[in-house]
């Protein structure tokens, strides 16, 4: 029994790919093993006797179901990350995400009218300045000020 390694890498080389990829019939070595030429191997391709093995892919199958588990926050604790809290979420968008819900909390208030314009303004330009880091802490200088209108 022949090796047919000389008709695989003629093939390989025909079919433009690499030698592992390359199929041959089991019924018919024998034809294979008789081609010596280039157009022998080229025939045998024709006849479907010598094939081009598809790609192997990758599959997304358990990337999928990790990404969902992690949409829901699991596979997120300590213990599973790496890179700064800066490299995860970075300062802009944090400081983004807090100035906004800042604002929205301070138009909310002063259209039910718990704070005027006046101390809004302030507020306002306190909150831009960084003096909350969040609504909480928004709610304890108010109350500790005795700003809040009930």
């Amino acid at each position: 029994m022949s090796t047919l390694r000389m008709q695989r890498r003629i093939a390989a080389d025909i079919l433009k790919c690499g030698e592992n990829r390359i199929w041959i019939d089991p019924e018919r070595i024998d034809d294979v093993a008789a081609a010596i030429t280039r157009e022998d191997i080229r025939r045998l391709i024709k006849e479907g006797i010598i094939k081009k093995k598809p790609v192997k892919g990758q599959s997304r199958y358990r990337a999928r179901i990790r990404h969902e588990q992690k949409k829901k926050g699991r596979h997120r604790g300590p213990g599973s990350r790496k890179g700064k809290k800066t490299a995860r979420m970075g300062k802009k968008e944090r400081w983004i995400m807090t100035i906004r819900a800042l604002r929205k909390e301070l138009r909310k208030l002063k259209a039910e009218k718990k704070i005027d314009a006046h101390t809004y303004r302030m507020l306002y330009i306190r909150a831009k300045g960084g003096q909350f880091k969040s609504k909480h802490q928004l709610y304890l200088f108010l109350e500790e000020r005795g700003i809040l209108k009930r």
